[in-house]
Parts: C-alpha cells; structure tokens; sequence
C-alpha cells in the first residue's frame, strides 16, 4: 500500500521527539531536566477547573456549533477588543480545538499549489510544514540575532511578490521571544498596500507572556483587520495545553470559510471547555499575574546562567518562555550539542534547526520549569563545557 504523495510533505513538531527520548532515558533511570517542552509548568486556574466541573454537572456534553457557543465567541469578541483594540464581531471568531488547527484552516483555506507564503525562521515548524503540505512555497523569512530577533523589514519587503498569498507573523515569538513593536507593524501594514491580495496570519498565542512594554496587533491598524487573522488561544496564558482551546479572529470574507473547514474535520470544539474558557478570560487574572512574574524570575536565572557558560551567548528575552541562546562560539553544530546535552549531562532542549535552517547555531530552552531545574541545568552544562572550551 502507498501513501499519499502529500504525506511525504508533511513535518513534525520536534519538541515531542526530544520529550519521547528523554522519557526513554529517564525509564532506564537516567535523571532529566525538561527544558525542551513548551508548556507552563502550572496548573490551569482554579476557577477554570471549577467553571469546566460545572458546566460538565450542567451538561454541556453534547455537540455545539461548529464555530463555537454563542456566548464564548462573544467573550472572545469582547477581550480581543480589550486587549488589541479591534473590534470583532461574534461572528468573525471561529473556537477550535487548539490553536494549530487555525494554520491549518488558513492555510488550506488561502493558498493554491504554487502560491507562496512568508514565515518566520527561525520559527513554529508547523508553519513551514503545513504550507508544504497544502503544495504552496515556503519562503522564510530569517529572523536574526543581530536584528534582535525581529523581522528585518527591508528585507520582508524584497520577499514579497505577485505570488505571495499569506504572510505568517508571530510576536510575541517562538523560539526566540522577540517582540514586533507598533513601528515595525505599522511598517508592515503600510508596505502591504502595495500587495493587495496578501493576507496575514498573526500568531498572537503569547501576547499575554510579555515582561516589557505591550502587546500590539497588526490587526489594529486601519484596514488590516479585513486582511488578517489572529491566531489565540488559551494553552500558554492560562495553562491549559491539554484543554485544546484555540481560536482564529477572522475577517468576514474569510471567518465561513474557516467554520466550513471546521464542520468537515473535527465537527466542534467541546462544549464543556470552552465554559471554561469563558471563565478564563472574564475570571480574576490573579493566577496569570504571578505566573508571569515567576517567568520573569526564570528568565533571569537561564539567560544569566547560559552567558557564563563558555561559547554560549544569550540575549534577553521580551516573550513567551523560551530562551535561545548562540551556541557558535562552542564551534559545534546545534543538533549535535542538543544531542550532548540531552546524553551526557541529563538537559533536555532543542536544536534552533528544529525551527529552521536559520536556526542552526542556537539552542533552544524552554524555561516553564523551577528555579531550582534550572540551575541544576545550568551547572550540569557548564560541566560538560570543558569538552568544547578552549
């Protein structure tokens, strides 16, 4: 039996490969820091259990409608126009079971066999394979360190052409968390003028994980809210990543489309978590508070940590949780040292290729695990450092 030409196309998320080997090791009794899974450490909320126990008692156990309840599509609507200033109606939010269904749906929904698609890389791999997948062209974008982990809009502007469809964006990022500021956006949005039939993807997924200045959206300025879709969710803020809770803003051109895609594959989104949902964004945001300050201490403790480790050079963060260090003063390759650390000093983290060929020459460390782990990490690195120190 053959499979499918299209399947040969199709990548994976290597963050659970390199989870799967560690909990190989830690079977044969091998001690593992988990630095490589991009998940809070935390609890979800209590409230958020409670409201999901609740509605589960007052049972919402049965199917919904494809783009999601009434009354979670209108929390959505009215906390987008909170917290990005864009005004959504209930209409134009699509709930979906997590949020990797949303490039899915845009991307299937969007771009044609040729058609090509701009996405940052390093970036989500999940963006590169499902454009690939779809038989559109991938075309990264690189995000260096030297432009502090930003989109260099100069060069963004000489990848556009007739042929781009979609424009992935991510802020703030992963792997890297680096952060588009309302100037870069704006430059975006003007420079998209030219291109008219471009839409744009903005992964907003950690717009609530930011530790200087705030979030903006592309979708806030001007006419871009009828060209772009915001990707969310509720995995990273409120620590749900098992609940499956995401959600596209779409405009109103594009948001049938996207429910269409969501009837023919998964029917709906559980109606019991997104009760939960709506819990979560008009509940108190104490619990997302101290989450985020606790981060901000990780983040203190990793980045000091990894810039005394011979070879390694790392930058501060604004987003999301991960660090992403330069290992090129080490002289080795990204996957082999990943795969040193993982075997010899008992880290778990990713190779920056994991997320592109742009990526080679970083690390990535996931830093939603205790102060503690991550000194631990930090001693057993710097350890093993006298293999590659001159």
């Amino acid at each position: 039996m053959e499979l499918a030409k299209r399947m040969s196309r199709l990548g994976m998320e290597t963050a659970f490969e390199v989870l799967a080997k560690a909990k190989k090791l830690e079977a044969q009794g091998k001690s593992i820091v988990h630095l490589e899974i991009g998940e809070p450490d935390f609890d979800t909320p209590k409230h958020i259990r409670e409201a999901a126990k609740k509605a589960l008692d007052s049972g919402w156990t049965h199917y919904g409608p494809s783009a999601g309840l009434p009354d979670a599509r209108a929390a959505i609507a009215q906390y987008l126009k909170k917290t990005r200033g864009a005004c959504y109606d209930p209409e134009e939010i699509i709930i979906t079971p997590g949020g990797k269904p949303v490039m899915f749906f845009a991307i299937l929904a969007l771009v044609n066999e040729g058609d090509e698609v701009i996405y940052p890389n390093p970036g989500f791999p999940i963006y590169e394979s499902m454009i690939n997948f779809a038989g559109g062209k991938a075309v990264p974008a690189p995000i260096r360190e030297e432009n502090d982990f930003n989109m260099d809009i100069k060069e963004l502007e000489g990848l556009l052409s007739p042929k781009t469809k979609l424009l992935i964006i991510n802020s703030p990022a992963n792997p890297t968390g680096g952060m588009l500021g309302l100037k870069e956006l704006e430059q975006i949005a003007e420079m998209l003028k030219k291109f008219p039939d471009v839409t744009v993807l903005s992964d907003e997924i950690y717009s609530e994980i930011l530790y200087e200045g705030r979030h903006h959206s592309v979708s806030a300025l001007g006419a871009m809210k009828e060209r772009t879709i915001i990707l969310d969710g509720y995995s990273k803020t409120y620590a749900m990543t098992g609940w499956r809770l995401g959600y596209a803003a779409a405009p109103k051109w594009l948001a049938p489309h996207l429910i269409k895609l969501m009837n023919n594959s998964v029917s709906c989104t559980a109606s019991f978590t997104q009760q939960a949902g709506i819990a979560a964004l008009t509940g108190d945001s104490g619990d997302v508070k101290n989450m985020l300050a606790e981060f901000k201490k990780r983040r203190d403790v990793i980045v000091a940590g990894l810039n005394t480790i011979p070879g390694f050079s790392c930058r501060t963060p604004k987003g999301a949780f991960y660090a992403f260090p330069s290992i090129k003063g080490t002289g080795l390759k990204s996957r082999e040292l990943a795969d040193m650390l993982l075997y010899e000093a008992g880290v778990a983290c990713l190779s920056g290729t994991c997320f592109g060929e742009f990526g080679e020459g970083y690390l990535r460390f996931s830093y939603a695990n205790s102060v503690e782990n991550i000194e631990k990490a930090l001693k057993a690195i710097k350890d093993l450092s006298r293999k590659w120190a001159k």
